[in-house]
Order: C-alpha cells, then sequence, then structure tokens
C-alpha cells in the first residue's frame, strides 16, 4: 500500500472550523516568526526557518502557501518557486540552484517544489540517468543534515489527493478562465504517469524521511484541513527547533 495509501483522505474541516483554527496558529506564528527575526524584546535572531513543498500537481500546494504567510511581514518572508533547471544551472551540480534561496539566521523560505525533483520529475521523465537520481537520495540527505546541523528549522511537505480528486480540480481549472494558467500540457501528460510517479514518491518518502528533517504527509483531499495542518505543523516545528537551541518560544 505504501505511506500514501494509509492517508485518510476523508479528514476535513468545516469553513468556521478552519477560519478559527488558522486564526490561532497565525497569531502563534506571527508572534514565533518576529521572536526568529530578534524582532521581540529578549531575542536575538534565532535559527532560519526552511519550509519546503512537494506535492501532486493541483494538490493545493500554492493555497497552502499562501495561507501559511498570510499573517507574516512580507519583508521577512521569502517564497522561491523552483521549475525546470536553466541551461547555465544544468551546468553546476543540482543543489547549486537551491542555495541562493535558502535562508540565513534569523530568515524564513518558503520553497514551492525542491531539491526532490531530482528523484520525481527527472527520475520519471528521464532528465537523470538511473546513477544519478540513484545516488541523489544520500546527497539529499547529507545535504539536510548539514543544513539542520547548522541550526536550521527544516519543514518538509508532501501534499497528497487521489487521482479522481485531482481530476476534478483539473476540469475545474480548465473551465475557467482566470485559472487555465494554472493547468498545463504537461500535467495533463503527468497524469499518465500517476503510477509512475506514486513509485517514486514512494521511494523518495522511504529514503529520504530522516530525525534531523522528517516528512510530513498531508491529506489534501480537503484543502481546508491541509492549509490548517500545514499552518499547525509549522509552528509545531518552530517551537522544537526554537528549544534544541535552547531558546524558549514566546507565548501569546
Amino acid at each position: 500500500m505504501g505511506r500514501l495509501g494509509e492517508l485518510d483522505l476523508d479528514l476535513k474541516l468545516s469553513a468556521k472550523e478552519e477560519q478559527s483554527r488558522l486564526e490561532a496558529g497565525w497569531a502563534r506564528l506571527e508572534r514565533l516568526r518576529l521572536a526568529l527575526g530578534g524582532k521581540l524584546e529578549g531575542y536575538d535572531l534565532g535559527p532560519p526557518l526552511c519550509v519546503l513543498f512537494e506535492g501532486w500537481d493541483a494538490s493545493g500546494k500554492g493555497g497552502a502557501i499562501r495561507r501559511l504567510v498570510q499573517p507574516l511581514d512580507l519583508r521577512h518572508v521569502r517564497v522561491a518557486q523552483f521549475a525546470a533547471p536553466t541551461y547555465d544551472e544544468k551546468r553546476h551540480h543540482y543543489l547549486w540552484r537551491f542555495w541562493p534561496a535558502l535562508p540565513g539566521r534569523g530568515g524564513m523560505a518558503v520553497l514551492d517544489r525542491s531539491w526532490y525533483g531530482r528523484v520525481l520529475v527527472e527520475r520519471v521523465d528521464g532528465f537523470a540517468t538511473r546513477g544519478e537520481w540513484s545516488r541523489a537520495y544520500g546527497e539529499i540527505v547529507e545535504h539536510e543534515r548539514l543544513l539542520v546541523a547548522e541550526g536550521m528549522v527544516l519543514v518538509k511537505f508532501f501534499l497528497h489527493i487521489s487521482a479522481a480528486e485531482q481530476l476534478e480540480r483539473f476540469e475545474k481549472r480548465a473551465a475557467d478562465p482566470v485559472k487555465q494558467w494554472k493547468l498545463t500540457d504537461d500535467d495533463w501528460a503527468n497524469r499518465g504517469k500517476r503510477d509512475r510517479y506514486a513509485e517514486a514518491i514512494e521511494e523518495m518518502l522511504e529514503r529520504t524521511d530522516h530525525p534531523d528533517a522528517p516528512w510530513t504527509l498531508v491529506e489534501s483531499e480537503s484543502k481546508r484541513y491541509a492549509r490548517v495542518k500545514v499552518v499547525d505543523t509549522v509552528v509545531e516545528q518552530i517551537e522544537r527547533g526554537m528549544r534544541r537551541e535552547g531558546i524558549e518560544p514566546p507565548w501569546v
């Protein structure tokens, strides 16, 4: 069955529950973020925070990211989106292009897609050789361990939806002139490779889920549920990361 198959995609929240829980999470997140940035009395710059998102096409990454950063001063957070590497980026090691987006102490970055493309799209679509993507699991884990050893709070999300829900969201996008730009020929082509992607995702989860940077799988059939889980998880991980450095988190 794999880890994705164990998720309960029936989990959901009402609009009222979502708003109530988001508001509570946002109040906590804003205060934690100010503490990390040294903006609260008694706090110097704290550990850097990096939140990365992977997931199926149309799984709700964009909406989850918007809700995550909504309460924050946009001068204090960077959102970086990664697509196919450019010609010049391909001349370097595949991890090279991600370094400029990583936060320094006191900073926060949100990555929409990440270095996991090496073992997902590059594996499935043949943009990396078997030797390249096979050794990438170890390279990625060591890369993340290095970041965490330097103090980073690294939060990794994979947003999961069923094939049926994905198709419904694709069709809604196709019918909405304002959202048609979100749907590409590649998205449709990738649906035809869902089994191959599922195999790659399961191996990624098995080989890159480690204590320094565990995966959080998000049941995203309900966008409301997913958005709340993302905010709550980031809050929990920030508090854990601060305590790891001997810093007591502030209270609302």
